[in-house]
């Protein structure tokens, strides 16, 4: 249906627009506007070969300076102000097909033909994307609305116009179910139900209102939306997605949603939280927004290429998440469409290109978590610190208690011989062979960390400056280890970069055995206080602390200085050939970067953050909007650009966006409460065949929302209805049902391993999420996979759903619950029972022809039951016959029907 709808709107607006084109030729007075009239032609006719990707002949149109400069033939193929001097305008004429524009396809319509030429004629004038302008304060419709805001000033002024009026407002249950799902994902409880029902107070709506934005609930609903764009997931992705435990960043999700965080700090916070001043442990697992990229530990894969991968997939989800544009592409070549340069993705790259995370299988750098073994010792070593050390120093061992950095990678090793990178992971070098780790910055470093592990005695690694026969650095004796083992050995002082080489030897081994294997080193300086009493203590408790395995998160780190990446241009988007350097940057066909913001991730947040960026609030609350009415003002939530559909009510999107960033300082709960205390939200969602032909999409919003509601949501609302739902906050990913051998898992041999404890009732937020295998019933619903970033999941219809929610365990049980309350509430009074179970699933009274359709069915599951006690013990997941339970069973089948009736998986 979804899609029917939004195809008749499309061919409408098509239809419309043509009819613009025939009317402005009319009227030739009217100047021709750029971006609302050439703009599409040229899109549809001629930048497939004139644009971002081809530009045939030296000639585009998707960029001024290009569409009137010299092409091939040496001559400007647009002359402003002549279209009879303008080889453009000719070519659309031209009888020869040889000559004739376009070459492939059908010829342009008479009335777009003169459109362009009058376009020419007025001066070629070039005009903006609606999108890519800042929204600027509207003036409000001057209308009476009745029980309703400033929303409905816009709304209903186009529905006047379209000859349309608003619909009455919805009954009280069905609103207030409507809103409790929308703000916090749950249906109401019973006793929220009753006190509303029974309510007189002419404020009661607004109050609930309230009520459910102070819901902790409201957190993990928002959370659910959120996850899609962050692809977020419990595994690495790729072929083996083993698992990571990145599930701390959901918690950090649902607390900044609960605390209302300005969404200019929510953003700020997820692309750049590690470079704010002293930043918190909060403020570092907000940045595995970025973290959430997938990691490929298969064994010969390159870890640059993958890391490099990364890299480019964070670009495109922070403009799609946070700008609504697509620019993927532009990787390859100038957008198609829209005024992004080739260049600017990589001018946008270098800003996300300078952070330490490599593709590496241990996924470094992590936050550790002391807390999760204990903090007396990082205590001490703090303390210790603060007393002998300066605030450089401080802050230096602090960084590294936390993640870690920098350190160096085994994979930056090169020239092996005898040796090699084993599994492309860890460095392996055998008796008498040797590596090198390049480009060593050694100023004030007179320890070295290295993190190895070996079970054989003997072993010695040699270390020479810059060559194999350059000056020895070290030679250190390798202890057998119990696992991996980070240890600290002196370095005497050097100055300088140098290239290190590292000889192992151990004649004892098999010679096909590597030495040892090294994950990673580290150059650091020691402690400050060094001589006092009380140094070795702190040294070792330091080390101590280091081989410490507590809870971790992987986190963003900025690269220092000294090991700063320098970012190409990648010819034709091929990672492997790199062309001429380019600094950070944005597209200057947005809003300017800030004066004094830094050229990095932090500077990157405070452009897109700007009240002149014209997309970020844009965006957001078009977001928003289709959470709440199904589909965005404007309906492509992924494509601001010229070739997502156009906003159906521009002015709106623009006045709530204005209000978004400068009346609610970019709060999100008050945004939400003005939607639905709209007469608009709290319309019916009935509508007259009449209304359904002209508005089957229902983007003029004559009528209430009505859609399907998410996979998550689906669930949910199984659980609260039955009574099941574990109302618990945060924590690891729970393992809830799941049908046997979903999992084929490669290599790691992780098993879905089924809650038992009450966790298997805990919302759909917290279901672990595997890339290569999603949660079969969420998926059935249009869940996303989590391998990309996903901006709005289009809604389907599909009998697997049916199968889903009838036949699936998790709903069967919810069911059974469900039926039991009947029982105990109705007692021996079947349409007692089945009432009840309506009305708590419902929120109103049961009518009575359908009455007579639950009786009918419950009398039939009732008699084969009886017949077939076996089967019933199957519909209760039941091994013991109980009392009454063939007119359990039947209750049961009677309040799965409830749970799948269309008005119960339907917000309406």
């Amino acid at each position: 249906m979804h899609h029917f709808s939004t195809l008749r709107v499309t061919v409408a607006l098509t239809l419309t627009a043509g009819a613009g084109i025939m009317f402005a030729a009319c009227h030739s007075n009217k100047k021709v506007d750029f971006s609302t009239e050439v703009k599409p032609v040229l899109n549809k006719h001629c930048i497939s070969c004139h644009g971002g990707v081809k530009q045939n002949g030296g000639f585009s149109v998707l960029f001024r300076e290009e569409a009137l400069g010299i092409t091939k033939s040496g001559k400007p193929a647009i002359v402003p102000g002549h279209p009879e001097k303008s080889e453009f305008i000719r070519r659309l004429t031209c009888k020869d097909p040889k000559e004739r524009m376009p070459q492939k396809g059908e010829p342009l319509t008479d009335a777009e033909i003169d459109l362009l030429t009058r376009w020419v004629k007025e001066g070629a004038e070039w005009g903006e994307h609606w999108a890519y302008i800042p929204p600027k304060q509207v003036p409000v419709p001057d209308i009476t609305v009745a029980n309703g805001n400033n929303i409905d000033r816009f709304i209903q002024e186009k529905l006047k116009a379209e000859g349309l009026k608003p619909a009455p407002e919805a009954d009280k249950m069905t609103l207030l179910r409507r809103v409790s799902m929308d703000l916090t994902g749950l249906p109401p409880t019973p006793e929220m139900a009753k006190q509303f029902a029974d309510s007189k107070d002419p404020n009661a709506y607004e109050k609930i209102v309230d009520t459910l934005l102070q819901s902790p609930h409201y957190g993990e609903r928002w959370t659910a939306m959120w996850l899609d764009l962050a692809r977020y997931s419990d595994t690495k992705g790729y072929e083996r997605d083993e698992g990571r435990r990145i599930w701390r960043y959901r918690d950090w999700l649902i607390d900044a949603f609960n605390n209302d965080m300005p969404y200019d700090s929510f953003t700020i916070n997820q692309l750049a939280g590690d470079l704010l001043p002293h930043p918190t442990n909060d403020q570092l697992i907000a940045t595995a927004f970025n973290r959430n990229t997938m990691t490929n530990d298969e064994g010969g894969t390159q870890d640059e290429e993958f890391r490099t991968a990364a890299v480019m997939d964070r670009v495109s989800t922070t403009m799609e998440v946070f700008q609504g544009v697509t620019i993927a592409c532009v990787q390859c070549h100038a957008h198609p469409y829209d005024p992004f340069h080739f260049e600017d993705y990589y001018k946008l790259l270098a800003f996300l290109n300078n952070t330490r995370d490599e593709d590496t299988h241990m996924e470094h750098p992590k936050l550790r978590l002391y807390d999760s073994v204990s903090t007396s010792q990082v205590q001490e070593i703090s303390s210790w610190v603060a007393q002998y050390g300066n605030n450089t120093q401080q802050l230096d061992v602090q960084e590294f208690l936390k993640v870690l950095e920098p350190k160096v990678h085994a994979h930056d090793a090169d020239q092996y011989i005898n040796g090699a990178l084993l599994d492309t992971k860890y460095m392996g070098v055998r008796h008498n062979g040797s590596c090198r780790l390049p480009h060593q910055q050694l100023d004030g470093k007179t320890r070295l960390f290295m993190n190895y592990w070996t079970g054989n005695k003997g072993g010695i690694m040699e270390i020479r400056l810059d060559s194999l026969k350059g000056k020895t650095l070290l030679t250190h004796q390798l202890a057998t280890t119990n696992g991996r083992l980070a240890i600290s050995i002196p370095i005497p002082a050097v100055t300088g970069t140098h290239d290190l080489f590292l000889i192992f030897r151990n004649p004892a081994i098999n010679p096909a055995d590597a030495v040892c294997a090294v994950e990673w080193f580290a150059f650091r300086g020691d402690i400050p206080g060094k001589g006092k009493p009380g140094y070795d203590k702190i040294s070792a408790e330091m080390m101590a602390l280091i081989n410490q395995n507590p809870d971790d998160i992987p986190v963003m780190i900025e690269n220092p200085a000294v090991t700063s990446r320098v970012t190409h241009v990648f010819e034709r988007g091929n990672w492997l050939v790199k062309g001429k350097v380019v600094t950070p940057d944005v597209p200057h066909s947005l809003n300017p970067f800030p004066k004094d913001a830094p050229r990095n991730r932090l500077g990157l947040a405070q452009w897109m953050t700007s009240t002149q960026n014209p997309l970020t609030a844009r965006v957001m609350v078009n977001r928003c909007w289709e959470q709440i009415f199904g589909t965005g003002i404007v309906e492509t939530l992924e494509d601001f650009g010229s070739q997502g559909f156009l906003p159906s009510h521009p002015e709106l999107l623009d006045y709530l966006a204005y209000r978004f960033m400068h009346d609610y300082k970019w709060h999100v709960k008050p945004l939400l409460k003005e939607i639905v205390l709209s007469a608009a939200y709290k319309q019916t969602s009935n509508a007259t065949p009449d209304l359904l032909e002209k508005d089957p999409a229902n983007r003029l919003l004559a009528r209430g929302p009505r859609f399907r509601l998410t996979s998550e949501e689906v669930r949910d609302q199984a659980l609260r209805v039955s009574g099941l739902l574990n109302q618990q906050l945060h924590g690891p990913s729970i393992m809830p049902f799941q049908p046997d051998n979903i999992w084929q898992t490669v290599y790691n041999g992780a098993s879905w391993n089924k809650a038992t404890d009450g966790n298997q009732y805990r919302r759909a937020v917290y279901v672990y999420q595997k890339r290569t295998s999603p949660y079969p019933s969420m998926i059935s619903f249009d869940g996303s996979s989590r391998e990309v970033c996903l901006q709005r999941r289009i809604r389907t219809n599909t009998p697997l759903q049916a199968l889903v929610t009838l036949n699936d365990p998790v709903y069967m049980e919810t069911a059974t619950t469900l039926a039991k309350h009947m029982q105990q509430n109705g007692g021996n009074n079947v349409e007692a029972c089945i009432r009840w179970g309506y009305q708590t699933a419902m929120y109103k009274t049961l009518p009575d022809n359908k009455l007579k359709v639950l009786q009918t069915l419950y009398a039939q599951a009732l008699q084969e039951f009886r017949k077939d006690p076996n089967a019933a013990m199957k519909v209760l997941q039941s091994k013991n016959s109980e009392p009454q339970q063939a007119e359990l069973a039947a209750l049961a089948v009677v309040a799965n029907a409830i749970m799948n009736l269309d008005e119960f998986l339907t917000k309406s």
